[in-house]
Order: structure tokens, then C-alpha cells, then sequence
């Protein structure tokens, strides 16, 4: 769910193995309660041209960050998502895959914090969290959303325990300035668009490539949808859903997103038929398959 540091350079939008393995867990594992062996993983992120020692280590990784677990099935050693893991992508599943643009008329979100000097390590937490979020700064201390975020905003800060330094408001912009301005210098719009640009120049050629020819199946499909999802997880977080009449005329977002959605509805089925095919055996003699 990080962003990319340079959205223009094509380099960049290649997924890190560990962001690869979240979306495997998102998308895969919880139909087989949060669990996969460690075979099917390494077996899939080698359809995702991951060698397996990348596999292991970010494994590994995530297991450090408290989001999966070790445990055995039936003999056979993988991990399982841990409750927190649970819960974020559960949330994830709402921005990533049922986001709804905002308008005026959802008004605002501000948060507005003072943490002390002596715990600034919680502040970072706090921004970091915001940003995540998508809010855009308006300035020190005060912080600004759609107000469609209220809920997914409220269930983050009580997470961080930082409800003494931190206030949540419902707004509206009632006068002075003009909106469409505040909103740029709220939020970096160039650097969103660059987002965009760069994920409809990596993902334009995949949909032309399928919708003038044979439909794909599950084998190309697979790396084809879960390299995509990944890419596109960062983006309905670094733009929270601005309302359209309030971003630049030239706004690639919405292509974008039309552009996710359907290479979603082509591609999400065969992927996961090619994924059930791994992971439905995963269970049967896999004791020592590693």
C-alpha cells in the first residue's frame, strides 16, 4: 500500500514480492480461512516469476510485521493471516474493490491533532496513518478527507490509541477562497495524476492485447490480474475519491478506474481458477513438500 517513489518511471511500477504476497492472501487465502502451505505460496509467486527464496524471505517479512502466522494443516507448514491482517484487508476489500467517489455534498472530514514533543514517535504514526489514508494536509495539526471516510478514518485512529491529542469533524466549505484551488494545494494532484498515467501506460496494452484476441486463460491470467491489483492498491488510497468537479479537467483517474474495472471483470475469474488449482490440493500429502 505504499506509493511508488518515482510514478513516472516505468521501473517502478514493479511489485515488490511482499506487496505480492498480501494481495495472494487478499485475494486467495481467505476462501481457505486466512491459511495457504508454504508450497502453494512459493508456487504461485513463481507463476509470478518470483524465485523462491524471495518467496521465503518476504514471508518471513510479513510474519516480523505481526500479519501472518506459522501453523500446520494437516501436516503441512504455511502461514495464516493474523486477525489485524484480517481486518486491514477486510477494509482494503471496501477502498480497493467498491470505492465511490465523493461529491460536494459529502462534505469534509477534518482531523485535528496536538501531540506533544515527548511523543512524537505517535505523531509520525498519526501522519503516516493520515497519509495512507489519503487526507490532504491543510495545515500543521489539521488534516482533511471527503467525509465519506468517516468510518474507515474513525476504525484507523482508534487503532493508534491517540484519541487524547486528536478531534474528527464533520465540514462544510461555507466561504472564502476557491475550492478548486484549496483542493491543489491540499493535495499533490500532479503526483496522483503521474499514478494514474503510469498505471494506464502499463495496463492499456493488457486489455488491447485480450479484447482484440482470444480470451485469456488461467495460466496468463493469474500474474496478469494479481501484478494488477497490486498496482492499483496504492491509488484509491493516495487519491481518496476527490470529487470530479473539483480536479483538473485533463483528470486521468476516472480512465484509470475504468480501466481497473475491466480487466477485473475479464481477468479475476480465470486467475482464480488457476490459483484454486494450486491451493485446493494444497492440504493433500504437502507435509514435507518444502
Amino acid at each position: 500500500m505504499t506509493a511508488v517513489e518515482n510514478p513516472t518511471d516505468a521501473a517502478a511500477l514493479v511489485s515488490p514480492p511482499r506487496q505480492l504476497i498480501v494481495s495472494l492472501y487478499g485475494l486467495y487465502a481467505r476462501e481457505h480461512d486466512g491459511w495457504m502451505s508454504v508450497a502453494a505460496v512459493v508456487r504461485l509467486m513463481a507463476d509470478l516469476g518470483v524465485d523462491p527464496q524471495a518467496a521465503r524471505s518476504s514471508i518471513s517479512r510479513l510474519k516480523r510485521r505481526g500479519l501472518l502466522q506459522s501453523c500446520r494443516v494437516d501436516g503441512a507448514a504455511g502461514y495464516a493471516l493474523t486477525s489485524e491482517a484480517r481486518q486491514i484487508l477486510a477494509i482494503g476489500d471496501a477502498r480497493i474493490f467498491g470505492r465511490r467517489r465523493a461529491t460536494r455534498a459529502d462534505g469534509w472530514l477534518l482531523v485535528v491533532f496536538s501531540v506533544p514533543e515527548s511523543e512524537r514517535d505517535r505523531r509520525y504514526q498519526l501522519r503516516s496513518e493520515l497519509t495512507r489514508l489519503g487526507f490532504g494536509t491543510v495545515a500543521p495539526g489539521v488534516w482533511i478527507a471527503p467525509g465519506q471516510l468517516e468510518a474507515e478514518a474513525n476504525k484507523a485512529l482508534k487503532r493508534l490509541d491517540i484519541s487524547e491529542y486528536t478531534s474528527v469533524f464533520r465540514a462544510e466549505h461555507v466561504a472564502f477562497g476557491d475550492l478548486r484551488d484549496n483542493v491543489r494545494a491540499w493535495w499533490d494532484l500532479e503526483y496522483l495524476q503521474a499514478l494514474y498515467t503510469g498505471f494506464i501506460e502499463q495496463y492499456r496494452p493488457v486489455r488491447e492485447r485480450w479484447t482484440s484476441g482470444a480470451r485469456p486463460d488461467g495460466a496468463a491470467a493469474f500474474p496478469a490480474y494479481v501484478e494488477m491489483v497490486t498496482a492499483w492498491r496504492q491509488l484509491p488510497y493516495a487519491d481518496p475519491g476527490l470529487p470530479l468537479d473539483l480536479l483538473p479537467p485533463d483528470w486521468n483517474g476516472v480512465e484509470a478506474e475504468e480501466l481497473f474495472v475491466m480487466l477485473r471483470e475479464m481477468l479475476a475469474g480465470p486467475a482464480a481458477a488457476h490459483a484454486r488449482a494450486v491451493l485446493l490440493p494444497q492440504t493433500v500429502g504437502a507435509a514435507g513438500a518444502v
